[in-house]
């Protein structure tokens, strides 16, 4: 097992030591299309009791998205996205945000800007920042900022899949986003950067991603990453998206154990025990 560098990751009012044990970040989902669970958690209310069972199942941050951006996926209108979103983040806020942060998954400043106002603390966004007006929009707000390596966009990135070295590539973008945000004034502490697995990658490209996934520690910052139910485990196994629990434990397993801070999952009580026994053995 590689050595997991111990990092702060400043979150709003959260201070998440990211090192010592796997951080859990839980996958909620107010869409109706996403790739796994679309439609669930689509009302507002049963989106609110989701986010705290997965609380009491164990996870350390909350992930809302409220556009899917599985491959071909439609964009969203900012608004309607925002409409999707906002009255969870503003209840899950007051019900849990005081002991963990609340995420917003989005690539829209104008959705960002507001959830942080409704009490969101993290954003997540697949584009890295490659919009000048999501720096914006975080700069000031003392919020964590995930940066997400993807080319194109979710209609457009299945076909932009070629690289030289994979991981020397992604590891070469996400350093330049490092830049990019620290340019517009976002701390460094409060950053944190993605592989982006699925992402303009092929099912080959994302496994080599996970096997030297402690390579993007050179980046200086906590390592999130997202295997959860993706097509690579249902290549790989022959699984539908509905039959990849295991799959996702296994690249939980191995993501923990060899570099990765935080993983993102819609099967929160599982990784949890994953990612426990993992760090157990690490520290043994």
């Amino acid at each position: 097992m590689a050595a997991v560098t111990s990092l702060r990751w400043q979150c709003g009012p959260h201070s998440l030591e990211c090192g010592p044990r796997t951080l859990v970040m839980g996958v909620l989902n107010v869409t109706p299309d996403s790739f796994s669970d679309g439609g669930r958690h689509f009302d507002p209310e049963t989106a609110v009791a989701a986010g705290i069972r997965m609380v009491a199942d164990g996870a350390d941050i909350l992930d809302l998205g409220g556009e899917s951006t599985r491959p071909g996926a439609r964009a969203v209108p900012w608004r309607e996205e925002a409409d999707r979103v906002l009255p969870v983040v503003k209840r899950l806020a007051v019900e849990v945000g005081g002991g963990i942060p609340v995420s917003i998954d989005t690539r829209k400043p104008e959705v960002a800007r507001e959830a942080i106002e409704a009490g969101a603390t993290i954003v997540n966004d697949v584009t890295g920042g490659a919009d000048p007006a999501m720096l914006e929009a975080v700069r000031g707000s003392g919020a964590g900022f995930v940066l997400m390596h993807m080319r194109g966009d979710p209609s457009t990135m299945a076909k932009l899949t070629e690289y030289g070295d994979v991981v020397v590539d992604v590891r070469d973008a996400l350093r330049q986003r490092l830049q990019a945000a620290l340019q517009a004034g976002i701390p460094f502490e409060c950053l944190c950067v993605d592989p982006g697995l699925g992402f303009a990658k092929t099912t080959p490209q994302s496994l080599q991603l996970m096997r030297r996934v402690g390579e993007f520690g050179e980046l200086g910052r906590p390592i999130l990453a997202g295997p959860s139910r993706k097509s690579f485990i249902g290549h790989v196994l022959d699984a539908e998206v509905t039959d990849r629990v295991e799959g996702t434990a296994g690249a939980v397993a191995w993501l923990a154990g060899n570099g990765a801070h935080v993983v993102r999952v819609h099967d929160v009580r599982e990784m949890v025990r994953v990612v426990r026994m993992v760090d157990a053995i690490r520290h043994a």
